[in-house]
């Protein structure tokens, strides 16, 4: 049986790039050559400091999952021999792959046809991924696939920025490609605010929200890294272009901002649980009202507010108006019938 392997590169920045294959040495030949991954393309020159090898795919992959999730001295602590490390690694993590793609294999969400899925590219740092997954389950949405995380997945980070959203991380799936992270999809669309000389239709975020509830088949929202977004070939893989009406002056937007904004379009059309409305009083009747204008004008005339008479008729009407727009209660009425009172006990004493 042919085996898989799991492997660690130090970069020449001094990051560390975790992958696993069924070829090792033809990784390592596309990975220093600089054609195999994007990540370690930018960071030559790059050296191979740690492999196993196992049994099969899915257990090479359970171990890769487990060592994204490591701390940087827990990795060096395992290049450097601790063979208590290595034995974990060789403990096969709750993660299966169908169809090529990694699956969380407990608290499976089930999916809706409606509710698109949020498809993050390149991804820099877990905190951005756990602020995305909070603004996703705000609106909502519960799906998240991340393509080439580069700072692997698990991300440590990712929980306490989610905030409580630990449903979305738990059940997030990751992909090599942005083509296998879609594959499922009907309907993909990728948002940025440059077309890149990409051809395709342009919509704002309430557009394309309103198409994916119409569309039949799954619909993906791509977002790209946070400093550079999304390349001309991951947006010639949509269909359609999202873009945010932004100040031409300043269009920076986060991820998690970005994210939070299509979410909110999207669930627009599900009617989310809205504040309790209060149950607002009607308008007092008409003799209250009258009541409440005649006394003001009591107050008001010894004090010649009306003057000059030729003026009267209409200041009197300018009151009434102002009085009768606000459509008081009777209890509010009564409150300013009471203020009045007041002050007009002040005024005899």
């Amino acid at each position: 049986m042919k085996p898989f392997y799991t492997y660690m590169l130090r970069c020449a920045d001094t990051s560390y790039y975790v992958g696993h294959t069924d070829d090792l040495e033809r990784d390592l030949e596309q990975h220093t050559s600089g054609s195999r991954d994007e990540y370690t393309a930018k960071r030559l020159p790059v050296e191979l400091v740690w492999s196993a090898t196992f049994a099969d795919r899915d257990s090479a992959f359970a171990a890769e999952r487990r060592l994204k999730g490591w701390s940087r001295a827990k990795r060096e602590a395992l290049i450097a021999g601790d063979e208590g490390l290595t034995a974990q690694l060789a403990t096969r993590a709750p993660v299966s792959r169908v169809g090529g793609k990694a699956k969380a294999a407990a608290n499976e969400i089930p999916a809706r046809s409606s509710q698109p899925v949020i498809v993050l590219v390149r991804p820099q740092l877990g905190e951005n991924i756990g602020k995305a997954a909070r603004a996703m389950l705000n609106f909502g949405l519960t799906e998240i696939r991340l393509v080439a995380p580069r700072d692997g997945w698990p991300n440590p980070s990712a929980g306490p920025a989610a905030a409580g959203a630990n449903v979305v991380l738990q059940n997030a799936q990751v992909f090599d490609t942005l083509a296998e992270a879609v594959a499922d999809c009907a309907h993909v669309y990728a948002t940025t605010v440059r077309k890149r000389g990409v051809t395709k239709p342009v919509l704002t975020p309430e557009a394309a929200a309103s198409e994916i509830h119409r569309a039949a088949g799954r619909s993906a929202i791509v977002f790209g890294a946070e400093r550079s977004g999304l390349e001309t070939d991951d947006v010639a893989l949509a269909r359609a272009i999202i873009t945010v009406p932004i100040n031409p002056e300043f269009a920076s937007l986060n991820l998690a901002q970005a994210v939070i904004l299509c979410a909110y379009e999207w669930s627009k059309h599900v009617g989310l649980d809205q504040p309790t409305a209060e149950e607002l009083l009607p308008p007092a009747p008409q003799e209250e009202l009258e009541g409440l204008i005649a006394h003001f004008e009591a107050m008001l005339e010894p004090r010649d507010y009306f003057a000059p008479p030729s003026r009267a008729e209409a200041t009197r009407r300018t009151l009434r108006g102002v009085l009768t727009k606000p459509a008081w209660n009777h209890l509010e009425v009564r409150t300013l019938r009471g203020v009045l009172a007041r002050l007009e006990r002040k005024l005899k004493d």
